[in-house]
Formats: structure tokens, sequence, C-alpha cells
């Protein structure tokens, strides 16, 4: 299993493209079908005209140079896990002909710190804090092979992780009580609501024009979205 802390454009894309997808099942109404329908065309456009993805290389954030080189925010990782241990794999090429003392971490009980030193003449870091529950500082270690580090974070517990961090934790919480719902018409208010809160005036005063209408038949005072 892989997973990245933060979900990358492309990625949320997609998943927003198969969220609209499958209200479209559920929409009744000509007029909400046609918004969806709408939203559907300009996500497919927004994927189709995304930049082509940059080498693994390009995804880190060079920052400061400090004395000695420039030191290289690592941003691209996998993660897996056993009973036991969290695993974060970090690939960096040639990372296996450094001194053991050129590759540190350094763990607490709630985060780590990765820090490569002089690999083809920059250091390289990365830094994970607020964990989704506690490591064991002891039991924990970082192992070194071909291309890659592998950072072994030992549970406290043998118990799953639905995630890497409390952040990330919080953040899913709070998407799935957005849109998670036994409602189908609920779920669909919500995609409607964000998609009025985040659309151009052209996609305001439609959906504001459907709501109208759909409301004025069934013969409710309901005020549009933007009141």
């Amino acid at each position: 299993m892989e997973e990245k802390l933060h979900e990358s454009a492309p990625a949320r894309l997609e998943k927003d493209l198969e969220e609209v997808k499958e209200l479209l099942k559920k929409a009744t109404r000509k007029r909400t079908h046609d918004v969806l329908m709408a939203e559907k065309y300009k996500l497919e456009m927004e994927i189709k005209n995304l930049p082509p993805p940059k080498l693994k290389e390009d995804t880190m954030e060079e920052e400061k140079p400090p004395a000695g080189g420039y030191t290289v925010k690592i941003n691209s990782y996998g993660w897996d896990q056993s009973d036991k241990f969290v695993k974060i794999y970090i690939t960096l090429n040639g990372v296996q002909q450094l001194a053991a003392e050129n590759v540190q971490v350094h763990f607490t009980e709630r985060s780590f710190d990765l820090l490569v030193k002089n690999l083809s003449g920059k250091n390289y870091s990365m830094t994970f804090n607020n964990l989704l529950k506690p490591i064991s500082v002891e039991g924990s270690s970082r192992k070194i092979k071909t291309d890659m580090i592998l950072v072994l974070c030992r549970k406290k517990r043998e118990e799953k992780w639905d995630c890497l961090t409390q952040v990330e934790k919080e953040s899913k919480e709070k998407e799935k009580a957005s849109y998670d719902t036994s409602d189908p018409g609920e779920g669909l208010m919500n995609l409607l609501k964000k998609m009025y809160a985040e659309g151009d005036d052209e996609m305001k005063r439609t959906i504001n024009k459907a709501w109208v209408e759909s409301r004025e038949k069934q013969g409710k005072g309901d005020m549009p979205l933007d009141m």
C-alpha cells in the first residue's frame, strides 16, 4: 500500500471527476443534470490540459543552501505497514554509496527527521510531525538499500494505521463529513454548494437558476445559494 501525505493535483481532479459521475447517476432533475454535465466537462478539460508529470528530482523543493551544499526537502515517498512497523520508502539515487553516518534519522514518540548529507553535492531532508499514533523510539530504525532509504517506525501498539499523520486523518474526516451521507440528495446539495463557491459567475448563475426553478416547481420558498 502506498499513499501520499499531500494529494497531487491530478489525483484530486480524478477523484472530483469520479464524484461528479456518481452524482450524475443519481440526478433526476434536468437542471441539476445539466450543471453536473458542465462540471464533468470542465474537470475532463482540466485533466486533459495538465502538464506532464515531473521527474522525481523535480518534485523536491530546494531551500536556501547551507554551508557545504544545497538542502533539498523530500516530498515524494511511499508507505506501507505490518503489524509491528510503519514503513516509509524514500527514493534517492545512489544513496547506497554514502557512508552510513551520512544517513541520519532522529525519532521521537510522534515524529521523525531524516537528514542525508552530501549526496552528489546536496543534502536531503524529510520531517514527519504529529504521527497518527505513538512509536517506540528505541525500536525504530532506518535501512539503506539500492537507491532507497527505508524508515521503520516501530508501533507502540500493534494496530492498523489508516494514515501517517494526525493532520491527514483530520483532513480525511472533514472531507468525509462534507460528502459522505446516506441521503443522496444531501450529497448532491453539498457538491452543488462546493461548485457554487468555487465556480465563476456563469457557473453561479446557472446553479442559482436551477435552484430557484426547482424550488418553484416544488412550491417551496427556499432562497438561492448566495442568500
